[in-house]
């Protein structure tokens, strides 16, 4: 091969290269669905040790994984202070696998990308509640296939900036903030860990989606990765995932099946988004309630 071939080469894999990488960080366009689409059900087998509080999935195992929440971590002479609330996993088609007790307080679980470990945040991270043990953010340990395991490990401890002792933060990947939405209120508090306090706060236009906050989740909000659709919130009453933008800015909902019978807990927990879906309890489908995931962007 001459240089000049090895010259042509070079520039066509070059620009190859560059071809590849404009295609892997092209924001994702989506649309939103008018009628939510069932993308998996999740039976639990299991009884609940308290309230099933949210949903995680690893893609590289294609596991779900599901957390209860709701037991504090209390101590005694013989008893270390730990949660009883479990973890769950099931596989890609919503069938369990085993289940274990970290010792945490749930209140999101969540695959973080950038460490490759599935991560909880417990309730009362911002110790608005006052301080408690096991309180922070906590990587949890899996065997090589993806079963649960009863260890951890710390990632951070509290941090006041994310405000009501109850909220369920949502993780963006993309800049390494969480997103804490406030109880009875449009209120989403924006953190990142290593400031003291929310960088920036996001106010829902609640009035624009024709809702009000005590029709919505109280404590959860989900981060899409969607450029336009980033936010999607759970309406309770009206039984629709209401999408927002980065702004708060109303865009559009979906429409959940009117036959979902949704209670007074679905504004507390049971609500998640992985693996591209919003997930959501139904607490009177089968005999420990079922884990509904609800695709409700369809990307282009």
């Amino acid at each position: 091969m001459t240089t000049k071939e090895e010259r042509i080469i070079m520039r066509i894999s070059t620009l190859l290269s560059a071809l590849v990488m404009m295609a892997t960080f092209q924001p994702v366009q989506a649309e939103i669905l008018a009628e939510a689409q069932v993308g998996i059900k999740i039976p639990l087998t299991q009884k609940p040790s308290t309230r099933p509080m949210t949903v995680a999935y690893i893609p590289g195992l294609k596991h779900y994984y599901v957390a209860d929440g709701g037991l504090a971590p209390l101590g005694s002479e013989t008893e270390a202070p730990i949660s009883k609330s479990e973890m769950h996993s099931y596989d890609s088609e919503g069938k369990y696998i085993n289940s274990s007790r970290p010792g945490y307080d749930n209140r999101s679980i969540y695959y973080n990308v950038n460490t490759n470990k599935l991560e909880t945040i417990t309730y009362n991270i911002s110790s608005f509640g006052g301080f408690s043990p096991n309180t922070g953010i906590f990587s949890i340990d899996l065997t090589e296939t993806g079963e649960l395991k009863d260890t951890s490990n710390d990632v951070f401890g509290f941090n006041p900036a994310f405000g009501d002792a109850n909220t369920m933060p949502s993780y963006n990947p993309e800049t390494n903030q969480y997103y804490a939405k406030q109880g009875r209120s449009n209120k989403v508090l924006v953190i990142d860990l290593k400031v003291r306090e929310h960088i920036a706060e996001i106010n829902l236009d609640l009035a624009k989606a024709g809702v009000a906050f005590d029709d919505v989740s109280d404590y959860f909000i989900a981060y899409s990765g969607i450029k336009g659709e980033e936010f999607a919130l759970l309406d309770i009453d009206h039984k629709a995932v209401l999408i927002f933008d980065l702004s708060g800015k109303y865009v559009g909902k979906s429409e959940l099946p009117k036959t979902l019978k949704l209670r007074s807990h679905n504004h507390l927990n049971g609500a998640g988004y992985a693996n591209d879906m919003m997930f959501v309890y139904h607490e009177s489908e089968g005999e420990f309630g079922t884990y509904y995931g609800f695709k409700v962007l369809k990307t282009n």
